[in-house]
């Protein structure tokens, strides 16, 4: 199960339970957002077997990252997919039951069916829910909605909705830095520097990286040409039908010769108007990371790694960018390491 763990600063990522040794559910779902007529309105769903209305949501399937758990549960709930934007406040509270139960909110947008059709298309089909289960769904202003949701706990996560609106901080895309997955040793290795590939792990890595890239829509691969930058970043590109941009500078070697050109490539993949996942190599992340930095909100930037190795292997830095007056600005930034099945 990937971490939750986020640098933005609105973001409770729940912390320890604090009822010892309760059972914990962790559960995750979207605050889907539009603007008609230039009034934000946020989409509840009605439960029948509690008759409330409530944030579409639900409890994580085995290996399930919360990313994941969060588009197909609205997907499931509303008939709609979507592609998760900035990560909101979670929930923490007791059940009637004495479980702990947790739940993990991203902004959410319904998806295009063109701009996001290789994200889509590299997803799990997902089934709507029956209708004893969820039985109407309906767009509402953020005011109705507020006074609609039966638990006033789910107040929360729409006020730091409504504030990101507010400060234009909501429209965002994403940078995605993926560190390659776990690759053969030197040592084990006699080959090239350059063709040293995945171990089985590392593969496996790969292929969990499909559906937390898929859920945050992106649609732009960009990678080392190296190998086991290739390999990890395939089986997205594969699913997605996307065409992967494979730049020499990325690599470790090109890197340490000119490290201003991989900062240059950064700076254009924060200023596309594309969501790009970008796979490198460790000794690279440093300079990737102080871009990242230069165009943050400064806790975003104060909260970003800055020890080595900074991502393991297979692990991913989500930076959500906003543009801006002064120009693209990273908004708030995730760590997320897929589990391995």
């Amino acid at each position: 199960m990937s971490s939750p763990s986020s640098f933005a600063p609105l973001v409770d990522t729940l912390g320890p339970t604090h009822v010892p040794h309760a059972p914990v559910i962790e559960s995750a779902g979207g605050l889907v957002w539009r603007v008609r007529d230039g009034e934000l309105q946020v989409r509840l769903v009605h439960r029948p077997r509690y008759d409330d209305w409530s944030w579409p949501k639900g409890k994580l399937d085995p290996g399930e990252t919360f990313q994941t758990a969060a588009v197909r549960e609205v997907a499931e709930e509303t008939g709609k997919p979507v592609i998760l934007g900035v990560p909101l406040p979670g929930l923490q509270y007791l059940t009637p039951e004495g479980r702990v139960k947790r739940v993990h909110y991203w902004a959410a947008q319904q998806a295009k069916r063109v701009r996001d059709a290789g994200p889509l298309a590299a997803r799990a089909p997902v089934p709507p829910v029956s209708p004893d289960e969820i039985d109407a769904t309906e767009w509402l202003g953020v005011e109705e909605a507020a006074r609609r949701v039966t638990r006033k706990a789910d107040r929360g996560p729409l006020a730091a909705l409504v504030e990101e609106y507010t400060h234009g901080r909501l429209s965002t895309r994403v940078v995605v830095i993926a560190r390659h997955g776990k690759a053969v040793t030197r040592a084990a290795w006699h080959g090239a520097e350059q063709d040293r590939p995945l171990t089985p792990a590392g593969h496996a890595q790969s292929v969990a990286l499909v559906p937390v890239l898929a859920a945050y829509g992106v649609n732009t691969v960009v990678t080392s040409r190296w190998d086991r930058c290739a390999q990890t970043i395939a089986p997205y590109a594969q699913a997605a039908g996307l065409d992967t941009i494979s730049i020499d500078h990325l690599s470790e070697a090109q890197h340490e010769r000119s490290p201003s050109r991989v900062a240059r490539t950064v700076r254009e993949l924060l200023e596309s108007e594309r969501s790009t996942v970008l796979c490198t190599h460790r000794p690279v992340l440093p300079t990737v990371l102080d871009v990242l930095g230069q165009h943050s909100r400064r806790p975003v930037a104060n909260a970003l790694p800055t020890r080595d190795p900074f991502l393991e292997p297979g692990e991913m830095l989500v930076a959500h960018v906003a543009d801006t007056p002064k120009g693209p600005r990273v908004l708030a930034a995730e760590k997320v390491a897929p589990p391995l099945h």
